[in-house]
């Protein structure tokens, strides 16, 4: 749990730079734009979960409502940090787009 603003401030911070730089790497070295945009909430999902992958597949209603529930109940602070993750990822992919619309080819 987070004790005060500035670290809130540099998680989120953290956050953003971190999956910027995974995810120019991944976009680089897989040649798509959008990967790890996709792959994020994945990530997320798994993150917050507290089940198993294979309780989904046998008892999909009851982890499918846990899951909801593990959402919810994230605080302002968790979905701020969460959020500016994913903005990174975003533009990681914008940052690759641009390159390779002005003639930059990585790998």
């Amino acid at each position: 749990m987070l004790t005060s603003l500035p670290q809130l401030i540099l998680s989120m911070i953290l956050f953003l730079i971190l999956f910027f730089g995974i995810g120019f790497l991944l976009n680089m070295i897989l040649r798509s734009t959008w990967i790890t945009a996709f792959i994020y909430p994945l990530l997320v999902l798994w993150i917050v979960d507290s089940l198993g992958l294979l309780s989904y597949f046998t008892a999909p209603a009851a982890s499918f409502q846990t899951l909801g529930q593990d959402l919810a109940g994230l605080q302002l602070a968790d979905v701020l940090i969460l959020t500016c993750g994913l903005i990174g990822a975003v533009l990681a992919g914008i940052v690759i787009r641009m390159l390779r619309v002005r003639g930059y080819q990585m790998f």
